[in-house]
């Protein structure tokens, strides 16, 4: 399997390529040259394998034995999933009360979806630089719970170092500190006065110089890296086979999305033949809900802050992979559409394009901070079972529905323990977390990107200050 650029500068790149890469060098993304395909005798002889197989399966569709030999593969799955509550099962679904049902994503060390896709891209990364004895540094602009799920996935690792943007005081207090209380030499994180949309400015200009990328060895572990939405494939199967009567029956998946990175992976899974129709479900920050409803995919002046914190974004760049199977992998297409957008914040996706999209996630809510709220108090009150404000964003597409046509899930991408702000705001004791209560006696490091700041120019200094020490090595 070769790799190409979704605008059309790039082709017949290797994995290896992609997963040390951030944007692409036509400002585009990374996308395999074609989508495998999966009979309904595969999808019958996967249905009782475990989540970790299934995510093997998956990925070896899409790397090379030359890339990495199975065996090897395997073993870096299994590694991955080691510090979840249960390696084999690293997915639980909750089956609740009038056809709810849950499906906790968020079983992992930082308590959110990202820690199944990110502990298995650490693996990949110390895989490829230990043989070839290589340094790495990777820099995350995070909403939230991206930046602790990458720090975990990577902290103490010889070959790579990580620099963390982070919204200060826009994520939750214990987000902030899932980050900044790791003191391992290889993580840098920085508070950045400003929104997770600011913060990837620097980011993307940096990324952006291709030979200083190249020269201080820069990756990204966002869900711009085609590595994160391979992984996240594999929910999509696992859920799918949870909850499908038959093999081949359609079974409808909710997810609350902000960049659309785990539903562009939803979007590969149903290309691949998986019979799936998906919902997305966001916050007022609706740039998703808008282009799915009207084809208006467009920026809102202001990035609005809510309970869902992780959410509150305007750029869902994969939106673009998204585009780019739609119109069947015709990446000039997709580099006039991108090209537009990204010079006046804004563009419209043709009709054809558009109802393809249309075809696979059917449907979309916008949810503001008020429904998030009542949406938590009320499945407490039905089940006895606490929500996170992103998980409630999904429940309350669940609520609004007057009858299911399909099995249902909801996909619980973190668990309301990060999030006691937002639970006590429903009327509900949240539950103590001994893992999260330390937290807040702990010593923390992070340094500050103010107002008025170079923010790049900072962000530069880091990455050379890192080189610098890693090239003794």
């Amino acid at each position: 399997m070769k790799y190409i650029s979704s605008r059309g500068l790039e082709s017949g790149l290797t994995f290896e390529q992609v997963l040390f890469s951030g944007y692409a060098k036509d400002g585009g993304l990374y996308f395999p040259e074609s989508i495998p395909k999966l009979s309904k005798e595969t999808l019958s002889e996967w249905k009782d394998l475990s989540y970790p197989d299934i995510v093997k399966n998956v990925m070896g569709m899409f790397i090379g034995e030359e890339d990495i030999p199975q065996e090897d593969l395997g073993k870096l799955i299994k590694n991955a999933f080691k510090s979840f509550k249960d390696e084999n099962e690293p997915i639980q679904i909750a089956k609740l009360k009038n056809g709810l049902n849950v499906a906790e994503l968020f079983n992992g060390p930082t308590l959110a979806f990202k820690d199944l896709a990110l502990g298995v891209v650490g693996q990949l990364y110390e895989y490829f630089l230990e043989k070839a004895q290589k340094h790495m540094t990777v820099l995350i602009g995070t909403s939230g719970d991206t930046g602790s799920a990458a720090i975990n996935a990577v902290r103490g690792f010889k070959w790579v170092d990580v620099v963390v943007l982070l919204p200060k005081g826009r994520c939750t207090q214990i987000q902030e500190l899932q980050m900044t209380t790791v003191l391992d030499d290889n993580v840098h994180c920085f508070g950045v006065d400003g929104s997770s949309d600011d913060l990837d400015v620097p980011i993307k200009a940096v990324f952006a110089d291709h030979e200083y990328t190249a020269n201080n060895n820069l990756c990204s572990i966002n869900s711009i890296n085609w590595a994160r939405i391979l992984v996240q494939i594999g929910h999509y199967f696992y859920c799918y086979f949870q909850m499908a009567k038959n093999v081949g029956d359609p079974v409808e998946i909710v997810i609350p999305t902000g960049a659309c990175g785990n539903i562009a992976s939803g979007f590969v899974a149903y290309e691949m033949g998986l019979p799936i129709r998906m919902v997305a479900a966001v916050t007022p920050n609706d740039i998703v809900h808008r282009t799915l409803q009207t084809g208006d995919f467009s920026l809102s002046e202001v990035v609005l802050q809510t309970w869902a914190t992780a959410m509150d974004i305007q750029v869902p760049y994969n939106v673009e992979r998204m585009v780019l199977m739609a119109c069947g992998l015709d990446t000039k297409r997709v580099g006039v559409l991108m090209k537009e957008f990204d010079a006046e914040t804004k563009t419209s996706i043709p009709e054809d394009i558009l109802n393809i999209i249309r075809g696979v996630v059917v449907d979309s809510k916008c949810v503001h901070n008020e429904e998030m709220i009542e949406t938590l108090a009320r499945c407490f009150k039905e089940n006895e079972y606490i929500l996170c404000p992103h998980t409630a964003v999904g429940v309350a597409y669940h609520y609004a529905q007057d009858k299911q046509d399909y099995p249902q899930v909801v996909l619980a991408t973190a668990a309301p323990d990060k999030f006691p702000e937002a639970v006590e705001k429903s009327g509900v004791t949240p539950k103590k977390n001994p893992n999260i209560e330390k937290l807040f006696g702990m010593e923390t490091r992070s340094g500050a990107m103010n107002q008025g700041d170079d923010w790049e120019k900072m962000l530069r200094e880091k990455i050379e200050e890192i080189t610098l020490k890693n090239s003794a090595k």
